[in-house]
């Protein structure tokens, strides 16, 4: 059904849709989504219980990672798919670490793009930080505006991030040539750090219930697509990996954070289906 125009949304909005952006916005407790993403989103609790759980682990991962790459020495970020700004954003981990430490964020939901704008300008570091509005999947037109920003120097080493947003992005889609577009453009030194859902490894008492989310992305405006283990370590070809390799993401380095994983993910990290690994380019 045919959402009612709202004054307050950002230009461009698709209010028709649920939303990946809004909707992981609303499983992380935000308010910056509208009631066909709660909807969707309440569906989505019903249907897997966990859901809510899941995507917080996922963004406890994010600190880490970057927290990780803060202590060695990365002082500046590029985060593909920033999704809607919450607690523990990119640049918040990192100037935690190194108050001079920058970043950019990318998204292509108006919405994100307009709340991180305003979380920039109202924390006053709008000056060493910059949201653009475009696709990741366009390397050759996301790459040149996060230079023209002047907030990125591209002969240093960049901190290249695409957190839980490469399953949004089909098999068709080339996701896999766009990640080494990404790398054979950032310099020596950098690090990329990406996160995934697969039913590699995952308990098959729970694989109807996450089929079933499957299909319910499939109505949304960002259908889901699971990769193996082995499809997702492709990404890294090249790299470095940074110990511990692709794991489960509540294994990743739990020392760099507060660990707040539930029992269930406490007791079997592979129930979360969530993978994940940082590499650094020679």
């Amino acid at each position: 059904m045919t959402q009612v125009p709202d004054p307050e949304a950002p230009e461009s909005i698709d209010l028709d849709r649920p939303n990946a952006a809004r909707i992981y916005d609303w499983f992380l407790g935000g308010t910056a989504n509208w009631a066909i993403d709660r909807e969707f989103g309440e569906r989505a609790v019903q249907t897997f219980p966990m859901i809510k759980t899941i995507a917080k682990s996922g963004r406890e991962l994010l600190g880490r990672t970057v927290r990780y790459m803060a202590r060695n020495g990365i002082d500046q970020y590029l985060d593909l798919g920033s999704g809607v700004p919450t607690a523990g954003n990119v640049h918040q981990i990192a100037t935690s670490v190194n108050p001079d430490a920058r970043c950019v964020y990318v998204d292509n939901e108006p919405v994100a793009v307009a709340h991180s704008q305003i979380l920039l300008e109202r924390e006053g570091v709008a000056d060493r930080h910059a949201v653009l509005h475009g696709d990741l999947r366009n390397p050759g037109d996301i790459w040149p505006r996060a230079l023209d920003t002047g907030v990125l120097d591209p002969k240093r080493p960049i901190g290249l991030i695409m957190s839980g947003v490469l399953y949004f992005i089909g098999r068709e889609e080339g996701a896999h040539e766009m990640v080494r577009k990404y790398l054979s453009l950032v310099p020596s030194g950098s690090f990329f750090m990406a996160s995934h859902i697969t039913l590699d490894g995952v308990p098959e008492s729970d694989g109807d219930s996450r089929e079933s989310i499957h299909e319910q992305y499939k109505q949304s405006s960002t259908p889901i697509h699971f990769r193996s283990r082995a499809e997702f370590a492709e990404f890294f070809d090249g790299l470095e990996l940074v110990d511990p390799g692709v794991v489960w993401v509540s294994e990743w380095r739990p020392e760099e954070g507060e660990s707040r994983n539930s029992d269930r993910m406490a007791a079997d990290p592979s129930f979360s289906g969530g993978i994940c690994a940082v590499g650094r380019k020679p």
